[in-house]
């Protein structure tokens, strides 16, 4: 079992039997595991991260209209399938973490319509790692009661990610 199947199939089981879980108690009863794209070396990166020296406060709407804050840190650059992308990489609050909310081609068909997310990794002096195949749904895609940040346009791509989770049936 490869790393990513470990992680995967310890996903499924927290969805199934945490009490955790965004999934309703019905969800959980029919639940046969989550959706992904095939495990895709290629969209596995680490990328240098152009940070600004003034990073933006922006506001980002939730899937239930309320607002949050984020610090607009930096961009990275890359290519899939011969096709330039750049996204904007975000922090909360100052918490240190990163956090890259996307839309791209494979939505909404294959992948959720208002979005995945990747927390991407430092893995050096403005480097980062953006490992496509961990890409997930935020909770809302499961269960309307949770509260997520819609991905802003400058991170809606033209491109597909053929990588990670896809929509919940």
């Amino acid at each position: 079992m490869t790393e990513l199947e470990k992680f995967r199939k310890e996903k499924d089981d927290f969805f199934r039997y945490s009490p955790q879980s965004p999934l309703t108690p019905a969800q959980r009863k029919e639940f046969k595991g989550l959706a992904y794209f095939a495990e895709n070396p290629a969209l596995d990166l680490e990328l240098p991260l152009e940070l600004y020296p003034d990073p933006e406060v922006v506001t980002m709407q939730t899937s239930t209209g309320e607002i949050q804050e984020y610090s607009k840190i930096g961009q990275v650059r890359f290519q899939v399938d011969g096709e330039e992308a750049a996204l904007q990489i975000y922090e909360a609050a100052g918490d240190g973490y990163l956090f890259l909310p996307f839309v791209d081609a494979t939505a909404p068909g294959e992948t959720y319509g208002a979005g995945r997310y990747l927390e991407p990794e430092v893995t050096g002096p403005n480097r980062v790692r953006l490992n496509f195949n961990l890409a997930y749904n935020p909770y809302c895609a499961y269960n309307e009661n949770w509260s997520c940040p819609i991905p802003p346009r400058e991170n809606r791509l033209k491109v597909r990610i053929e990588a990670g989770e896809m929509n919940f049936h």
